[in-house]
């Protein structure tokens, strides 16, 4: 496993502006490389914002994000994609009109022969038990079956950070344990580093080793749970001030 030590991204100084709002006004923070990490912070905070900036959905206004020794702010979202960063959305982005094994295949890329991406599809069906429904279309699947799918397909490329918005969002506590179940083997088993951006406590403090807190487009505090559950900053953020 990757030392404590170890940086898989960097953020820094990131700014993203609409308009007036301060969406992302100077972010920055390092996630450990091999490790679950979290991001929280009250609705509005720049949570997803980040994210998206993060992946080259939004266009930065100024700063960096450094994977891998290279500035990659501002690509195109499949090029990120392709160089070992993958992510789910807050709302599912599945092709409804997809089976669920032509779902996996959407996303592999044109440069893995089709014998080795028929391969990985059906495989990441078995990990998160969904073979039973290759042939289903997406849109008839529950909610919590989308999540499922959505994260099975983005392992697809074997990405080496994996960038989680609300996974526990409207799934119910059977397949939510399964999930996280996931989530633990690809970290502990295969080493990947994974970001949630999630409301539920419980997901965050249970499941993450270091948390970043953001308010208003800035970083707050960051740190272990029980550091985190304990900073006046972090409670002044979600309750206001005593």
């Amino acid at each position: 496993m990757p030392e404590t030590d170890e940086i898989a991204l960097t953020v820094k100084n990131l700014k993203k502006h609409f308009g007036g709002i301060k969406a992302v006004d100077g972010c920055s923070f390092e996630i450990p490389k091999g490790k679950i990490s979290g991001l929280i912070g009250p609705n509005g905070s720049g949570k997803t914002t980040t994210f998206n900036l993060m992946t080259g959905v939004l266009e930065a206004d100024s700063g960096e994000v450094i994977y891998n020794g290279e500035n990659i702010v501002n690509l195109r979202p499949y090029r990120i994609f392709n160089k070992g960063i993958s992510r789910t959305f807050q709302i599912t982005r599945i092709y409804r009109e997809m089976t669920v094994f032509e779902n996996m295949l959407s996303v592999s890329s044109l440069r893995v022969p089709e014998r080795e991406a028929r391969a990985m599809a059906e495989h990441l069906m078995e990990f998160v038990t969904l073979t039973n429904l290759r042939g289903e279309y997406g849109g008839n699947l529950s909610y919590g079956q989308q999540k499922l799918l959505e994260f099975a397909r983005a392992l697809m490329t074997d990405p080496d950070i994996i960038l989680l918005d609300e996974p526990a969002a409207g799934v119910n506590r059977t397949l939510l344990r399964s999930l996280l179940d996931h989530i633990h083997y690809l970290q502990e088993e295969e080493g990947k580093t994974i970001v949630i951006v999630e409301h539920d406590m419980n997901v965050i403090m249970n499941h993450c080793e270091k948390i970043f807190v953001m308010d208003y487009g800035v970083k707050i505090a960051e740190g272990p749970p029980e550091e985190i559950q304990n900073d006046e900053n972090v409670i002044e953020a979600y309750f206001g001030r005593k």
